[in-house]
């Protein structure tokens, strides 16, 4: 027996791990969790997985039941390959915002990186998922798994009905509209129950059985009625029908396309709810990240404080936690942006200072948190009522900026060169911070693409506008490849108009109708 092993208290000796470990050290991890910081979690399923599921894992977007399409195993092959080449490493775990969240932890690991992740995955992000305003908003986490495997089962039952080919083909179009299938500014309905969603299967089933496609044989409008139902009243009063602009592409297409049947539109619905999941992760992966990694570090150190970890095990801790808050340099070849792990880390390590060691310069940007010794409600707060933007906003503080050495590039399209705007220093503060700020703000940085006019009595006409912000335009090929998609969906001709953000001018139009192919 080791002289590790022999000390009382300690949680695991060495790097060989059973259930019965696992099972002990989440329970105490937990419990100091809880003890130290307050945490409020789902109740935490655990799951081990091998390289190859965690692989699998990737392919299909972390969730633990999906259906089945290409672009999955083209995913999967793609990560095997840089993995088996070492060009990348594989995630320690992926956790699920589920009820009960979903942990899955690589077979791999030693037993003290099982203990890292866990109080990273299965209490930090477990508390950010329950407890932060876009998850309660925007997903249900009790709901999500059931309507998986409600998804899953539906198209496997569509393909055995149509054909894999037929499925297969609305399954591209919708996934190459998936970043155009979200809400982003008003609530989506909640998902169903199971009761529900039984009754929505004999509703399709029904729906199929009674489908007609005897509107396709309806003639068209001759020119003339539609140029003289094309005036300002008509339009406006139609756009308001419709409830245009609307946003959500992959929404309107399943309400109002005339040309798909019950199956199709179900399909287009489960792509989108799927998409709708993700959009709150994608907003806060700077503050997810630095709190569960928060979350871990002080943890781990209190269970060393306390003689739980032993010196050994706590080096390896420390040695991996290093490798995930490690920011390379802009001129390092491994550098590919701003690490969210530092940053997130930073940032809540940098309110704990300010809460209980403030500066002068810390009380006059932060009167209201600075000194206040409280830092355990300060963080839950911020962590429960921010995303990236705001909070980065709210509480990136100038001696942070001085650490990172961040500074402001002005751009502009008519100079060969940059010019340095904003540095660290009194004025350059509250610039540096709001121009970060604004890398993270979805609605800023997002493609807007929203449908502004179809004409469902005339020609059918589908008219998309995309809002050109500081002069940049859509790649022409995934432009019209795209526009190629929401053809397939809609049936008619489908036209993109880009137009100026700030002046409403056009600066282009691509219509289907001059696509080829």
């Amino acid at each position: 027996m080791t002289r590790a092993a022999s000390r009382p208290g300690l949680l695991f000796s060495g790097s060989d791990w059973n259930f019965a470990t696992l099972s002990h050290a989440y329970d105490v991890i937990e419990a100091v969790a809880k003890e130290e910081l307050g945490l409020d979690i789902y109740p935490v399923q655990m799951e081990i997985i091998s390289s190859e599921q965690m692989l699998d894992a990737y392919s299909s977007i972390g969730m633990p039941l999906m259906y089945r399409h290409w672009s999955f195993g083209k995913h999967f092959l793609h990560h095997e390959l840089l993995y088996r080449k070492g060009g990348r490493g594989l995630a320690y775990e992926i956790v699920i915002n589920s009820d009960p969240c979903i942990v899955y932890l690589m077979e791999e690991n030693t037993m003290a990186l099982q203990a890292l992740v866990t109080a990273h995955a299965a209490l930090g992000h477990n508390h950010f998922f329950k407890n932060n305003y876009l998850f309660q908003q925007w997903t249900d986490a009790d709901a999500i798994l059931g309507y998986l495997d409600f998804a899953k089962s539906y198209i496997n039952r569509c393909e055995e009905k149509h054909g894999v080919a037929a499925v297969e083909a609305v399954l591209d179009a919708a996934h190459a509209l998936m970043d155009q299938g979200v809400f982003r500014y008003r609530r989506p309905p909640r998902l169903s129950s199971e009761k529900q969603r039984e009754g929505l299967r004999e509703r399709l089933e029904y729906e199929e059985r009674s489908y007609n496609d005897l509107w396709r044989t309806l003639p068209r409008q001759a020119d003339g009625a539609k140029a003289a139902a094309e005036n300002a009243d008509l339009i406006a009063e139609r756009k308001k029908a419709l409830n245009l602009p609307e946003e959500n592409l992959l929404y309107f297409l399943e309400k109002t396309s005339l040309i798909l049947e019950p199956w199709q539109r179900e399909i287009l619905r489960i792509v989108r709810v799927i998409a709708q999941y993700f959009y709150p992760q994608r907003q806060t992966q700077v503050m997810n990240e630095g709190c569960a990694t928060f979350v871990h570090y002080t943890v781990m150190n209190a269970l060393f404080d306390r003689g739980r970890i032993g010196e050994g095990a706590m080096l390896e801790i420390l040695r991996s936690h290093s490798n995930v808050v490690f920011q390379p340099g802009f001129d390092d070849p491994r550098f590919s942006g701003i690490n969210p792990y530092a940053l997130g880390l930073d940032m809540m390590q940098d309110i704990r200072r300010i809460v209980t060691e403030p500066t002068a310069e810390d009380r006059d940007w932060f009167p209201e948190i600075a000194g206040s010794g409280d830092w355990r409600t300060v963080l839950l707060d911020a962590w429960a009522n921010h995303r990236d933007e705001s909070f980065i906003r709210q509480y990136l503080s100038p001696a942070l900026i001085r650490k990172w050495r961040l500074f402001v590039l002005s751009d502009t399209a008519n100079e060969s060169f940059y010019s340095v705007a904003s540095i660290h220093n009194e004025r350059g503060y509250e610039r540096i911070r709001s121009a970060l700020a604004q890398r993270y703000d979805i609605g800023a940085n997002h493609t807007d693409i929203q449908v502004v006019d179809v004409d469902l009595l005339g020609q059918r006409h589908l008219r998309l506008q995309h809002k050109v912000r500081d002069g940049i335009v859509l790649d022409s090929g995934s432009c019209d490849a795209t526009l190629r998609h929401v053809q397939r969906l809609w049936g008619y001709e489908v036209s993109l108009q880009g137009v100026d953000a700030q002046t409403g001018s056009t600066i282009y139009e691509r219509s289907s109708s001059g696509l080829t192919g």
